[in-house]
């Protein structure tokens, strides 16, 4: 009798303890139209409508030892053809996880919810206007003349804005009159709107629209009309030596802060990322992210993107080039030629022709006569570049930025579940499909209570490749 009564209250013990929470709870993702692409930090997952299982303590506080608790945040990727990408953070955190005999376990995350319903919109409704562009060509640049300190602030200054989300702030800056902003992808990301406030005051509601999180680039949209924006340089118009300004809402400092310097030096530099990057000893701080670099000439040279930090090394800042930002922004105004990298833009020459009617830019008048210059053209969502009625010759096409290839890895493991880390970075649980860039990679799968497990991968252009891993259970 001792020993049912024993085994009633230990059972009832457990369903006070660990109710529903042990058992799976169902996590739903739509969207408007569906059949969308879902990625859960970045591994493909399915299309919408999207379900899955997750232990219920991924939806409310765990309360022992014996239920699951999300040890990372998680973002969602909603992406479908001819409609512009959107993110969202799914999970509140970090949190740390207390037991009932006040032993701290770490930190976890929850679900925001178990229904993320998204709404997706047209590209052709997001990415309106146009984008004015400084190309180099084989021959000589007709720059414009370069501007006092005083005037380059008081043109460029109202084409940057402030950028806050749940998740941090940072800097963006116009780059069409119709409300376009480009920033970084590291501020945007996990942010379906980013409260946007202008140097005036005014403040806006920016929805973001796409991210490169490669090239650590984003693009969010306001609306409105007629904003001041800012004219790109590609990266073979900068000069070693060249003065430099940035503009900038750093942390713990005024917003639409000014800081000045030069270009220490312009190329690729693997341990920043991929694309080309200015150094710059233009004071760089945390919140400058996704602000411009200019020129004397009021042109976007780069986007001010991180500063080096490392013992016995000060003033030294990265701004991911003009250059990449503009590849980016002819995924969506393609009717112009895409720029080319900068090794390759001192020797290429690159047609281009001017708009047949130069809309205002941050630039003032001056900048509307430049637009109007042979070396410099107009990126247009609608129409392709309008050319000099003189001009009968059709361009040639310009050398096509050469992109890295992909391949396909599908990773189980036994047990399921496992943490995957892609080169140190989490990407997801298995089982998964992931999508990697041609190269060398390191692959790390972790689970608790197992060891650690790990291989060093060389992925190949559109190769195809299964993965299995055996954990081993840790010695009791």
């Amino acid at each position: 009798m001792a020993s049912g009564t024993g085994r009633r209250l230990i059972a009832v013990l457990f369903l006070v303890f660990c109710p529903a929470r042990l058992t799976a709870e169902t996590l739903k993702i739509t969207s408007v139209p569906a059949d969308a692409t879902v990625e859960i930090d970045g591994v493909l997952a399915g299309t919408t409508p999207f379900e899955k299982d997750f232990p219920g303590g991924y939806f409310h506080k765990t309360w022992t030892s014996m239920g699951s608790r999300l040890e990372h945040p998680m973002v969602a990727r909603i992406s479908l053809e001819g409609y512009a990408t959107k993110e969202i953070q799914m999970t509140d955190g970090p949190m740390n996880w207390i037991s009932l005999n006040g032993r701290n376990h770490g930190e976890y995350w929850l679900f925001k919810s178990d229904h993320f319903q998204v709404s997706l919109q047209l590209i052709s409704q997001v990415f309106t206007g146009g984008v004015t562009a400084k190309l180099s060509g084989a021959g000589s640049v007709d720059l414009q003349p370069e501007l006092s300190l005083e005037e380059l602030v008081r043109r460029t200054k109202p084409a940057v804005v402030y950028l806050k989300g749940l998740g941090g702030s940072g800097t963006g800056f116009f780059v069409t009159e119709t409300g376009v902003i480009a920033t970084n992808a590291h501020v945007a990301r996990g942010e379906e709107s980013l409260l946007t406030i202008l140097p005036g005051g005014e403040q806006l509601e920016a929805k973001v629209v796409y991210i490169d999180a490669d090239l650590d680039i984003a693009l969010a949209k306001v609306e409105g009309k007629d904003f001041p924006h800012l004219a790109l340089a590609d990266a073979a118009t900068v000069s070693q030596g060249e003065n430099v300004l940035a503009i900038g809402n750093p942390g713990d400092a005024m917003l639409f802060s000014v800081t000045k310097g030069i270009v220490s030096a312009v190329g690729k530099f693997a341990n920043a990322g991929p694309g080309t990057w200015i150094q710059t000893d233009t004071p760089i701080n945390p919140g400058n992210s996704g602000g411009p670099l200019l020129n004397n000439r009021g042109e976007v040279i780069g986007i001010n993107t991180q500063k080096l930090v490392k013992k016995n090394v000060t003033g030294i800042g990265f701004a991911l080039s003009a250059t990449d930002l503009l590849e980016v922004l002819h995924r969506f105004y393609p009717n112009v030629a895409p720029t080319i990298s900068a090794e390759k833009a001192r020797t290429t020459a690159i047609p281009a022709s001017a708009p047949s009617k130069a809309e205002p830019t941050a630039g003032g008048s001056e900048a509307s006569a430049v637009a109007r210059s042979s070396s410099e053209t107009r990126l247009s969502s609608n129409n392709s570049p309008s050319t000099p009625e003189e001009e009968d010759v059709p361009p040639e096409p310009a050398a096509v930025p050469v992109r890295p290839g992909f391949g396909t890895i599908t990773i189980t493991s036994e047990p399921d579940g496992a943490e995957i880390y892609v080169d140190d970075k989490f990407v997801g649980n298995t089982p998964a499909k992931l999508k990697l860039p041609s190269g060398s990679h390191s692959i790390v799968l972790k689970c608790r209570d197992h060891a650690g497990w790990k291989r060093s991968l060389e992925v190949f252009k559109d190769s195809q490749v299964n993965l299995k891993a055996e954990l081993d259970q840790k010695p009791e």
